[in-house]
């Protein structure tokens, strides 16, 4: 049963970030030994840590445009949403592109300065596929890239077993373990699906730390990228967080998180569902609801039960609500955006009708990662086909940070034009020697003074 507690009996504690590392050593041999060893590190991690290791990583661009085709065929109300997902990111992407302006200002007369925002070459995306394939992380990843003109977009995934490979050992050409560590690569085929329909330029079956070790540095066959972005496990965060400074990152992202203020016209089934749809991530997700009548949220945790008992996912549910949920009671919902503001959750509910009061404190609001007005405006439409991107800050980052966007992708940068004789110029060359000598840097001083 999910906690229900007073306000006042929150720790300083709880609203402290989560910690989920520890791997770090173990995650720095890993990305020491793949920068030395290249390919036959790969595939030595991926005996070790995978099912299947293949003998190559690159999957083909038939098999992914295969398992779009199968998909579109099969089951085409997937195909159908994951393409609409992509088109309402694309759209909101490239809104968030049109934001960065080129421009150069004259600030002194012969002193222009400007700025540009350029894309980043090449970026590298990660997909976990365990329990549950992410197949709209691919869209919420791939898109902003493409939106922000990045040149070339490569994706990496855990290997799963090639048909062909499969085939084999069904007809007894071959066992299980001989293909699991030589078949072709392939990966879950959600994924390569969205893949293609995503216009990804290289996809390759490597899983886990190594595969971002190997995007950071390069391998025979994997090339170097400038940004790694995508959710991943511990060890993935760990390994993001190791190769930070080779490369770019989006962020070091833990376990998914919920915080909804309801009032008195939320229903309590509504929230229920929104709670137990964070929970099933992982039995580390956090789902927190903050409201003001103790009788609502005893039928909310009612209700709670209830969608348990029918739940595919009851268990990791469960053991997420039992171990990290709560319900808090607080006398006004001004308290409740107080509350939100010190916990900084990665997605921020306001479960009110529309009026004065939701959009008060809505504007009292301001850590968080993606914000959901309104009854319908669930979390779960901003995690798949929304426009909004699902990769988002976690554990109190949301103090500093923003989710992932186009501007992962985007460096901007500033450019400086100087004209002779300008007043503008000899004004600034002048301070600049005023400066450069104060600092004891008279080479500075001496270039400066060259330009008066």
């Amino acid at each position: 049963m999910i906690q229900i507690v007073d306000y006042t009996e929150l720790s300083e504690d709880w609203f402290s970030g989560r910690d989920f590392t520890g791997t770090d050593e173990a995650v720095r041999e890993i990305v020491d030994t793949v920068k030395r060893d290249g390919d036959a590190a790969l595939r030595a991690y991926g005996k070790k840590f995978d099912t299947v290791s293949p003998h190559s990583f690159l999957i083909s661009r038939d098999d992914l445009k295969a398992a779009a085709e199968k998909m579109q065929k099969e089951n085409p109300e997937l195909y159908d949403a994951l393409c609409c997902s992509k088109e309402l990111a694309l759209k909101f992407a490239q809104r968030q592109k049109d934001s960065f302006d080129d421009f150069e200002m004259e600030l002194e007369p012969g002193l222009f300065t400007g700025q540009k925002t350029i894309p980043v070459e090449k970026a590298g995306v990660y997909v976990p596929a365990g329990r549950f394939p992410l197949v709209s992380t691919v869209v919420m990843t791939v898109s902003p890239a493409k939106a922000a003109g990045v040149k070339e977009i490569i994706l990496c995934t855990p290997p799963r077993i090639h048909p062909d490979d499969a085939a084999k050992n069904s007809a007894g050409k071959a066992d299980a373990k001989e293909t699991s560590e030589g078949g072709k690569p392939y990966a879950d085929e959600g994924i390569m699906a969205a893949a293609y329909i995503c216009g990804v330029d290289k996809c390759f079956a490597c899983g886990g730390a190594q595969a971002v070790a190997a995007m950071a540095f390069g391998t025979e066959t994997i090339p170097a990228v400038d940004v790694i972005v995508g959710p991943g496990n511990k060890f993935v965060a760990a390994a993001k967080k190791a190769v930070y400074g080779k490369v770019g990152i989006d962020m070091i992202a833990g376990p998914t998180e919920v915080f909804i203020i309801a009032d008195g016209s939320a229903d309590a089934k509504w929230l229920a569902a929104d709670m137990l749809a964070q929970a099933e991530h992982d039995t580390e997700a956090q789902s927190v609801l903050a409201l003001t009548d103790k009788k609502r949220a005893d039928r909310v945790a009612d209700e709670i039960e209830k969608q348990l008992a029918a739940l595919k996912t009851a268990q990791t549910a469960r053991a997420s609500i039992e171990k990290h949920g709560r319900i808090i009671i607080v006398p006004s919902l001004e308290i409740a955006a107080e509350l939100a503001n010190k916990k900084a959750p990665e997605h921020l509910e306001l479960a009110m009708a529309d009026g004065q009061e939701r959009t008060k404190i809505a504007a009292l609001a301001h850590n968080y990662g993606s914000l959901f007005i309104g009854h319908y405006s669930a979390e779960v439409l901003g995690d798949y086909a929304a426009g909004l991107n699902h990769t988002l800050p976690t554990s109190g980052a949301a103090r500093y940070t923003g989710g992932l966007s186009v501007r992962a992708f985007l460096k901007t940068v500033t450019t400086l034009r100087a004209e002779k004789n300008a007043s503008g110029v000899q004004k600034s060359a002048s301070a600049a020697v005023s400066l450069g000598e104060a600092e004891g840097l008279y080479a500075h001083a001496q270039a400066a003074r060259l330009r008066l």
